[in-house]
């Protein structure tokens, strides 16, 4: 049976990818689009891929051609988009939209984009609910933007109902920016040490892109506006990710635990760290849309170990996962982490 049309903005990106193989197999007849017009080869034939920049005028409404019954907009990233996914609504059954779960603040007004600050890392409540504040809309950081982006879709009500999904720490083959790359370079490049601060403890609460996929599908069959978190079953530890890591590829580490914040800037740090944990409140999701998962973070971390080990193969990092690249900060820094140690021992 046919579900109706479906239109993926950001086809080709990490989540655009499982998203399409979700609706697909759901029955929907799916229209992959992205600014390269590429396919993914575990797409089958009947998937339809288009070239779009929905950044040039016009070409969003052009490709949308007489509508679509859903469509799921993985790359919206501010206000301009969310307006522009609004003025389309009468070609637009109803549409899913990726935000972030870094829109969050908390009560002292602390959220992602002050964790550089002294004292600047947010204490939510545990687990955080959709109902929790946000930061202000604006154009200034990534999470003012969603922030921004949410407004403008869920402003346009049953002209477009809107499912907007507030992502964790999304992980799985195909990111540019693969945390998991800080415990894989490590065993790849036979460095045995692991230094992590407060204690290993840090937790953001990381989502798989099958998990988000599972969100999308159940989403874009009960349509609605809404406001979801998109999560993991479980929220694991940093200490307990490197574990993990270094069971699937058969490595045995030392792990140096520091009580506090990193001691130098790349000692310590990883793209975890927090001195408060994240974790986001999965039950509305359960509740409104049936959600369960379909994969728990360590049932995934083979295929992203794989994936990761094959990526990184005779490229410097920076190069191969510019995501990662982008935070300016020398995660292999095992200089800095040996001159840290010497002092210790």
């Amino acid at each position: 049976m046919t579900q109706g049309s479906a239109f993926v903005l950001g086809a080709t990106g990490q989540v655009g990818r499982a998203a399409v193989r979700r609706l697909v197999a759901d029955g929907w007849e799916v229209t992959a689009a992205s600014r390269g017009g590429g396919r993914d080869e575990s797409w089958p034939a009947e998937v339809r891929s288009v070239r779009l920049d929905r950044n040039e005028e016009g070409a969003l409404a052009t490709g949308l051609g007489d509508g679509c019954d859903v469509l799921v907009d993985i790359v919206a990233y501010h206000g301009g988009h969310g307006r522009q996914l609004a003025a389309l609504a009468d070609r637009i059954g109803s549409a899913v939209v990726i935000s972030s779960g870094a829109v969050y603040e908390d009560d002292r007004g602390r959220s992602f984009d002050t964790q550089d600050q002294p004292d600047g890392f947010p204490a939510y409540p545990l687990p955080i609910p959709e109902t929790w504040r946000t930061v202000s809309p604006g154009e200034v950081t990534y999470g003012t933007r969603k922030v921004a982006l949410e407004r403008e879709v869920l402003a346009a009500g049953e002209e477009l109902p809107t499912t907007v999904l507030r992502a964790g720490a999304i992980h799985g083959p195909y990111c540019a920016g693969p945390r998991e790359l800080w415990f894989v370079k490590r065993v790849l490049d036979g460095r045995p040490v692991r230094v992590l601060s407060y204690g290993g403890g840090s937790r953001f609460h990381p989502v798989h892109v099958d998990n988000l996929a599972e969100l999308i599908r159940l989403a874009a069959a009960n349509p609605g506006t809404r406001v979801l978190n998109g999560a993991d079953p479980q929220a694991p530890t940093v200490a307990e990710i490197g574990r993990a890591i270094d069971a699937v590829m058969g490595a045995r580490s030392e792990t140096f635990l520091i009580d506090g914040p990193p001691p130098r800037e790349t000692v310590g740090l990883t793209p975890w760290t927090g001195g408060h944990p994240i974790v986001y409140d999965m039950s509305a999701a359960e509740k409104e849309l049936g959600y369960r998962p379909v994969v728990s973070y360590e049932e995934s971390l083979p295929a992203t170990v794989e994936w990761l080990a094959e990526r990184s193969t005779g490229r410097e990092w920076r190069e191969a996962f510019p995501g990662l690249a982008k935070y300016q900060v020398d995660f292999f820094d095992y200089a800095a982490e040996d001159a840290w140690l010497a002092t210790r021992t």
